[in-house]
Formats: C-alpha cells, structure tokens, sequence
C-alpha cells in the first residue's frame, strides 16, 4: 500500500463518518446544519484523523474502533478552523479553496456552527458504539481531547498568537505557542488511537508521543514556509497572510534556510521514534514525509 492509498481510504471513512454524525441540512436550524456540513465535509487533507488509523495500525487495533475518535478530531479541527478564520481572529475569506464559513453564512451563524462542531465531537466520543466498550478509557479520550482543545491546547495557543501579532518572540516562546496551537490536536490524535487499545508498553507510548511532538512542530514550520514560498491557489487560503498581518513565524524569527533544517531534523526524532513498531508504523512513516514535502 502506497501513502496515497492508505490516505484515501482514511479520508474516506472519516467523511463517511461525518456525514453519518453531522445532522442534514433539511432538520431546523437548517441553515446551522448546512453551515456545519460545509464547514466539514468535501475538503481537507484529514491528516489529523489519518493519525489516529496510522497509530492504531501500529497496535494492531480494529479500524471500526478508529472511526469515531478520527471523526471526533476532524470536527474539533474544523470547528477551530471556522473561529480562526472569523473577523475577529485572522480574518480569512478562503480556506480550502472555498470561502470561509462567515463569508458563505455570516458571522453569527459561523459562530455558532463552530460551537456546534465543537460540541458533536464529544457527544461521538460518548455515544459511538463500535468503540472501546471500556468506560474508563472512553473517558480518558474525552479528557484527551478536551485538554487538547481548550485553554492547554489549541485555544490557548490562539490566544498567544493573537497577543504575539507585531511582537518580536524568542525561539523557546514561538514554540510554545505552536506547540498549543498546533502542536496539541496532533497529539491527542496519536493518544486517541493509543487509548483505544488496551494499555500498550509505556516506551511504545512515550515514543509515539515524542513522535506526535516533533510532526506537530514541523507541520507549524512548514505551514510558516509554505506562507512565504507556496502560492494561494495550492494553499487553498492566501499566500503571505501570515507576513501581511507580521505574525512571528520561524522564517521571520530564524530565515527560511535554518526552518527547513529545523523541521526536517524533527521529522528525522520522529522517524526514529518509531522504529521499535517495524513495517507495521509504516503509514506513520508517510505522515511524516507528507508534512515536510506537502505544498498545502
């Protein structure tokens, strides 16, 4: 199996568990619902919810297990991507080559799908049946993906991102925003599929975790290169941003030539982090070729 295929079929599954989850546009509030819907389905590169199947292939965990939680992920990521792009946040018109939910909807109701998204995914972690039947470790993911996604995680790290606009960071504090920001979705992605296997060896654990560590910042490098060298039709959203509204970014702080060094040295520690798992860590292994040679 090639990358492209077993990404395929990842996309595949978690659209098709989205579309089950997410309610039709025909149930009221149907303009919510097909805010919702839009804002999900037919678009992205699903790379967190590819996570969660890669890891659970790694420990050989049934792949119907994997739906529910990969589902859960992509809501929480899409939702977070609606708020972002909001007037009040970054204010982008063009995410994965469409407009924006706000622009296609309006403000007020992109906020409240983006609450909506936010809120399903939790409910899909309660309710999935075809999930660990364990109670303790579907408890466990809840609080995985709560910590992710709230003031610890991603919205923490939007948060100082917004307070970092026009202000010279260090090295150590640019992490730490994006080891929040971005950094935290795609670790709760790989804890996700750990926890839903019995208890795996704590050196298997601590390694996929060291390797869910490293992606999560060379994606953040590379979505910092790409704002400076890709171009908007490939982006889906608009080149340069991030350099017209002078937010700190590895390039600005360190110089293209030393990020790229910088993010392939962390996709070198989370290669060798996984070497322990053989052929079986093999889509792992192309997760994290894809970040650093991705041009979107």
């Amino acid at each position: 199996m090639s990358f492209t295929h077993f990404l395929q079929i990842c996309q595949q599954r978690v659209e098709k568990s989205l579309s089950f989850w997410l309610p039709e546009p025909n149930i009221i509030p149907n303009k919510l619902h097909e805010a919702m819907r839009y804002a999900c389905l037919d678009g992205g590169k699903r790379i967190r919810p590819a996570l969660t199947y890669a890891t659970g292939q790694a420990l050989g965990i049934p792949v119907e297990k994997l739906d529910g939680p990969a589902c859960a992920l992509e809501l929480i990521h899409a939702y977070s991507l609606v708020h972002d792009d909001l007037p009040a946040m970054d204010n982008d018109t063009l995410r994965r080559g469409k407009p924006t939910c706000h622009i296609r909807y309006g403000e007020a109701t992109a906020i409240l799908a983006g609450d909506a998204l936010q809120s399903m995914a939790f409910h899909i972690l309660a309710h999935d049946s075809n999930m660990t039947n364990n109670p303790v470790r579907r408890l466990e993911m809840v609080n995985v993906l709560a910590q992710a996604s709230g003031s610890r995680g991603m919205a923490g790290g939007q948060a100082i991102d917004l307070a970092s606009v026009g202000k010279a960071l260090n090295l150590a504090e640019l992490e730490n925003m994006h080891v929040h920001k971005t950094g935290a979705l795609i670790r709760a992605s790989v804890r996700l599929g750990i926890i839903s296997q019995s208890l795996a060896e704590p050196s298997i654990v601590e390694n996929l975790d060291h390797y869910a560590k490293c992606i999560g910042l060379a994606f953040q490098i590379q979505d910092d290169i790409l704002d400076v060298e890709g171009d908007t039709e490939a982006l889906g959203k608009l080149q340069g941003a991030d350099i017209a509204r002078n937010k700190p970014t590895y390039p600005s702080l360190i110089g293209l030539k030393k990020s790229k060094i910088m993010a392939q040295d962390l996709i070198e520690q989370a290669l060798g982090s996984v070497n322990m798992l053989g052929e079986r860590a093999n889509p792992l292994r192309w997760i994290a070729g894809y970040i650093i040679d991705r041009q979107n």
